[in-house]
């Protein structure tokens, strides 16, 4: 029986030094897997590793690919591919895959979870619930703002943005949006969405802003001071892509200063914000630690693409999922 090929995968990260067992089942149908903590031991014996699954680690600079002179393809089980050094990888004839698509329901749960949330104040309501300070009736002036018929802000209309837009439409939100990109009549029609070409021309007429967008240069940030300045005084801002493309001290004074209302945030900088940041002290906002795909659907999806585009890439075949050039 012919041996399976041997991929290196699993982390040098200490958020996620194992591979889950679901994650390892996709992997071991078609792989011998290489975990990088036995490789870093014995390199000289992994030198036929024919691909990288990059979960969260190990770092794929030129001293790692000097060790692994037979890999065809990098598999990053992510959307983002901001931690990887493109030019480098490419450079060495190596192919490159993401796994955009099969997450978006749950970003776009996570994002509406975050909005309701928001909304209604719910961690500081079942916080202070589970203290005692509402021991009886909670006191009827401690009101909150109401997502059904407010207008949602979505910077970012891509595949996760049209998916929220979709899921939004049942709480009859008006919806606003601002991208490089304008989606068709018909597609705008379908979730009665208006396009504005200017951020800061969007950003006053809303109560609820998400931020959905890759990060790129020119999104780092897309959300910083001259945008809060543009934004209501109530305005709660959602963020589930990445953490850089809010300025988060930007964002710390807004909410000092009383320039918007709230903030939810599922990603900062860094990640995980220290314990004594700013952020954890603020009752208007919520975090979460970067959990929007975190569910077994898509994080088992993401991981089946990956195998996906490594089996693509062995057979000499086009790519599923290829990261743009």
């Amino acid at each position: 029986m012919a041996s399976k090929p041997k991929i290196l995968t699993a982390s040098s990260d200490p958020r996620c030094p194992e591979i889950s067992a679901d994650y390892a089942d996709i992997m071991e149908q078609h792989f011998e897997i290489i975990h990088h903590k036995l490789f870093e031991q014995h390199p000289s014996k992994y030198q036929d590793i024919v691909a990288i699954i990059w979960i969260c680690g190990p770092d794929i600079d030129e001293e790692l690919l000097n060790k692994l002179p037979n890999v065809k393809i990098v598999a990053t089980v992510s959307v983002g591919y901001d931690h990887l050094n493109i030019p480098l990888i490419r450079n060495r004839g190596i192919k490159l895959s993401h796994t955009p698509g099969v997450l978006n329901d749950a970003v776009a749960e996570m994002g509406l979870t975050l909005l309701l949330a928001s909304a209604r104040n719910l961690v500081r309501f079942a916080e202070e619930y589970k203290r005692g300070t509402y021991s009886e009736q909670v006191p009827v002036n401690d009101v909150t703002p109401q997502f059904s018929g407010s207008t949602l802000g979505i910077v970012g209309m891509g595949r996760i943005g049209y998916t929220l837009a979709t899921r939004a439409m049942a709480f009859q939100v008006k919806i606003l949006y601002n991208d490089i990109l304008r989606r068709s009549t018909a597609e705008e029609k379908a979730i009665g969405a208006t396009y504005f070409s200017n951020l800061n021309g969007m950003l006053p007429h809303c109560d609820f802003v998400i931020v959905l967008v890759n990060l790129t240069p020119e999104t780092t940030p897309i959300m910083g001071e001259e945008q809060f300045k543009h934004m209501k005084k109530s305005a709660i801002l959602v963020n589930c892509s990445r953490g850089p493309t809010v300025d988060q001290e930007a964002l710390v004074k807004a909410l000092k200063a009383g320039e918007i209302g709230g903030a939810a945030l599922d990603v900062t900088t860094p990640e995980p914000l220290p314990n004594n940041h700013e952020l954890f002290k603020m009752s208007n906002v919520i975090l979460t630690p970067h959990i929007s795909y975190q569910t077994r659907k898509a994080s088992n999806g993401m991981m089946q693409l990956a195998v996906d585009n490594v089996l693509a890439a062995l057979d000499g075949t086009d790519l599923l999922s290829e990261i743009p050039y």
